[in-house]
């Protein structure tokens, strides 16, 4: 009975769990590579991942903008989040002139503006 219980365990840790246990694997020239990595770096996927998504018959956008724009942005963003959670913090902690908020708040409207007008 231990013998089975050891085949039956050794059979099961030769198989790894996978989330999807089938594999397809085919063969693509230098250029169709080239050109199937290309389209992937250009939607920030690897290669596998892209061919995958095209195989589902997804439709896939080029992004509107290049991986360091879309980082510039990404940096302006997390930096006028940041301006918001401060404001927040100093009005939910004590009290502040009416006049100093506003001021805050019109420096963040343009600040989001500006990278409004950047976008369109």
């Amino acid at each position: 009975m231990n013998e089975e219980n050891n085949l039956m365990a050794s059979d099961q840790l030769r198989k790894p769990s996978r989330k999807e246990p089938k594999q397809i694997s085919f063969r693509v020239s230098e250029d169709e590579y080239e050109k199937l990595r290309q389209s992937a770096e250009t939607l920030n996927m690897s290669v596998p991942a892209f061919v995958k998504k095209k195989a589902e018959g997804s439709r896939l956008v080029t992004p509107k903008f290049d991986k360091a724009t879309r980082e510039i942005i990404v940096r302006e963003l997390s930096g006028i989040a940041n301006n918001t959670n401060q404001i927040a913090r100093v009005v939910n902690t004590k009290y502040v002139d009416e006049a100093h908020l506003n001021r805050n708040f019109e420096a963040l409207r343009n600040e989001v503006n500006q990278l409004w007008q950047r976008l369109n």
